[in-house]
């Protein structure tokens, strides 16, 4: 049976050993804490260098947590074939998840192998094209093609397909639509929307605000590695509280509309609700951070 919370993070911490002999420390990932539920897609934005794709790379297994805890229906991360049965990743650059040498669908052979070794093969052969038309895809225009012979966005959906074929409950996204024109770009979100009707849980990984704001019900942006803003997708951007998330708002182009700063902030949503850690609850669900996490010290600016 799906927890409410498929997905939680609590406190989490990353941080990495640089410079000559590791004696330097750099914070990719400083306290983070949220949730994605079961049927629900979230949305985690930042600009590059945020410690958007670090967070998904630990929920994945692929990155240890230095600090703080992450679970998966209820369990912590153990990366293993257990693990990746129900929790899957699609990156960035479909390309680079495929041999050249091999056709497109040997993905979905290696699932065969390591996970349903004693299934038929008329069977299987079967399964595939299901999963194959559950992503809008035609079973006859993409099986057996070599990956140079299929678009960005179809082998983008073969992954997804590949995904299908196991029993997941979660999906981490990160940046999938970045490499792919608008229009194939709008039916790979229509198809995470699908997916979530059926109880899986995404956490989309983006720096598009456009797109996350298309796709998911709740909205966690990330600076410098911190949480500032996170609630229901449209009140962290209907009514933004914190300045980096009105900025990242104020630097998307609006046609026949000049650039503009983002609104000055004169006082701190955060001390205003009477916050004295982490992050503060402006409006039911609604949660931001100090404004001026850089030098706060808990007085009122």
């Amino acid at each position: 049976m799906l927890t409410p919370d498929m997905l939680k993070l609590d406190d989490v911490t990353k941080t990495y050993r640089v410079g000559a002999l590791g004696g330097k420390a750099v914070t990719a990932v400083d306290r983070v804490s949220f949730d994605v539920r079961a049927g629900e897609v979230v949305s985690l934005i930042g600009e590059s260098g945020s410690g958007k794709s670090t967070i998904g790379r630990m929920v994945l297994g692929l990155t240890p947590v230095t600090s703080g805890s992450i679970t998966v229906a209820g369990a912590p991360v153990r990366p293993g074939r257990a693990y990746y049965r129900s929790v899957q990743g699609v990156f960035q650059d479909p390309f680079s998840c495929y041999n050249p040498v091999f056709k497109a669908d040997r993905v979905f052979r290696l699932i065969k192998e390591t996970y349903h070794p004693g299934v038929p093969e008329d069977e299987w052969a079967e399964r595939v094209r299901a999963a194959v038309r559950d992503v809008r895809l035609n079973p006859g225009e993409v099986l057996g093609k070599y990956p140079h012979q299929l678009s960005g966005g179809q082998l983008q959906r073969l992954l997804i397909a590949r995904a299908l074929l196991l029993d997941l409950k979660l999906l981490v996204a990160d940046e999938i639509t970045s490499m792919l024109d608008a229009s194939t770009r709008v039916d790979v979100l229509n198809l995470l929307a699908d997916l979530k009707t059926r109880g899986l849980a995404v956490l989309y990984v983006t720096h598009d605000l456009a797109l996350g704001t298309y796709l998911a019900e709740r909205t966690v942006v990330l600076w410098r590695g911190t949480v500032v803003e996170r609630g229901p997708t449209e009140q962290v951007f209907g009514d933004p509280l914190h300045p980096y998330t009105r900025r990242l708002l104020a630097a998307v182009p609006r046609l026949h509309a000049p650039w503009e700063d983002a609104p000055e902030v004169r006082s701190c949503p955060y001390h205003d609700v009477g916050g004295t850690g982490g992050l503060a609850e402006a409006t039911p669900g609604h949660f931001v951070a100090c404004a001026r996490l850089s030098d706060c010290r808990g007085d009122v600016p």
